[in-house]
């Protein structure tokens, strides 16, 4: 598989990092000799020096022979151009453009099928209000994922001290918990990922990846004695672009929000556009402000100013005066490792966002959706078993996953499965696929060769 990635910015750069160790051949192209320097000191790909929107540009990254092409620069502008110039040269090649501008978004289903014939639009944006939502709906967890249209939760959470869970053996859980045992896909200690086996033993601090139905939500927290409690009070701090969707989002929820923003003339533009959420003008990392807010009477804090050191500061400061719970948004991905040593569990990023997006489109085989979990660690993928693949009709134990994979639910129809190895998989069956990072390429293998080719 031929990729060419136009804009060498973070979310180019992972995505060809990714790639790249999956070998496949990846071209990326930036105007900035400094961004594809980085790119070329870390990963083994192929750059090209130029704006993403020049034919001749595209030309020489090798677009005619290319399967899928990603515009991830910045620049709304550039990406539509640099679509509308492939689809000229390149008609056949997929492309995928991420577009963050309001104004572009009723025009998403305008740009597939008239030119410049985007096959997929992905605004971080909106993926991130979708992240937010899901966290406000398990205010205990690190993590939330859905699958099969939100049937199924993929929920992380830390283990605290003093669990009833803190050093049990995971082939003893069924001696140690009365209800029905949770699947657990993954545990995350010391930065590391494990996929875990019946020996494994659980311990205090672990973040802890599990499936679960999502009617069996609430006793799966129990047993990790986590407690959902409604949010019904919000503060956003920062009306930018994903402040002003979200608090628009909580208006329709009829939750009550208030939004703090620094600069006057955005509040006054925020204050037309709202209807219910009060607007303050004012600095979210202002003490004396959040005082005067009564931040101790908040259920939930999010952080989503440009800036995310005030973001991580408003966070901790929240907390410190009795806010319940917080959500910050980090876009550095070398920050990831560092929020929970600082106290920091809920994170979300708008390129993290528009990277699990990109994952689901450019996986061969029948992938419906894809999650990457602890930064880039692991991914979770939904992919449909057809009926010609060897992986149908005969038990898990018996079937060859790469070192680093497992079968973490079976959809079956109206039917969700919590597997075991003796769970058989029928053709049209939803599969849901966890893997590590080093295994993804054995897992995307297996789909495209024993699922479907796309």
């Amino acid at each position: 598989m031929k990729i060419v990635i136009i804009g060498a910015g973070e979310v180019g750069f992972h995505i060809a990092s990714r790639l790249a160790l999956e070998s496949k051949d990846v071209v990326v192209v930036d105007y900035s000799a400094e961004a594809l320097q980085r790119l070329t000191d870390s990963v083994d790909v192929q750059t090209v020096i130029g704006s993403g929107s020049s034919p001749s540009i595209l030309e020489s990254a090798g677009i005619r022979e290319a399967e899928i092409m990603l515009a991830v620069t910045d620049s709304d502008e550039v990406n539509l151009v640099a679509c509308l110039v492939a689809d000229t040269l390149a008609p056949a090649t997929k492309k995928l453009a991420r577009l963050r501008g309001a104004d572009f978004e009723h025009y998403h289903e305008s740009f597939k099928t008239n030119a410049p014939h985007i096959d997929t639009v992905i605004n971080p944006d909106i993926e991130v209000v979708r992240t937010i939502e899901r966290l406000m709906q398990v205010p205990g967890a690190v993590d939330v994922g859905d699958f099969a249209d939100g049937r199924i939760k993929f929920v992380g959470i830390h283990l605290e001290a003093g669990s009833r869970l803190d050093g049990v053996r995971l082939a003893e859980l069924g001696n140690v918990l009365q209800e029905d045992r949770p699947l657990i896909a993954a545990v995350v200690r010391d930065e590391q990922l494990i996929v875990p086996t019946g020996r494994n033993h659980l311990r205090a601090g672990d973040l802890i990846y599990f499936i679960c139905e999502e009617k069996d939500l609430i006793s799966q927290l129990a047993i990790f004695d986590k407690q959902v409690t409604p949010v019904r009070r919000i503060l956003i701090v920062g009306g930018g672009r994903i402040g002003y969707r979200l608090a628009r989002r909580l208006e329709e929820k009829s939750l009550a929000c208030k939004l703090i923003e620094k600069r006057p003339e955005r509040c006054d533009l925020l204050a037309e556009r709202l209807d219910r959420t009060v607007v303050l003008r004012g600095d979210g990392s202002d003490q004396s402000l959040l005082v005067e807010e009564n931040i101790q009477d908040m259920d939930l804090v999010v952080t989503l100013t440009g800036d995310e050191e005030t973001n991580i500061l408003a966070s901790l400061l929240a907390k410190r005066l009795g806010a319940a719970k917080t959500i910050t948004q980090i876009d550095k991905f070398s920050y990831f490792p560092l929020m929970s040593t600082i106290g920091i569990e809920q994170v979300v990023s708008p390129r993290l966002s528009a990277i699990n997006s990109i994952l689901q489109h450019i996986r061969r085989g029948k992938v419906l959706s894809a999650i990457s979990i602890k930064g880039e660690a692991g991914e979770v993928m939904e992919a449909l078993a057809l009926p010609t693949s060897d992986i149908v009709s005969k038990p898990l134990k018996r079937i060859s996953f790469p070192k680093g994979a497992m079968v973490a639910g079976i959809i079956r129809g109206e039917t969700i499965i919590i597997p075991d190895g003796d769970s058989v998989i029928e053709p049209d069956d939803r599969i849901i696929i966890f893997a590590t990072r080093t295994a993804v390429r054995g897992v995307e293998k297996m789909l495209a060769v024993k699922l479907e080719y796309v």
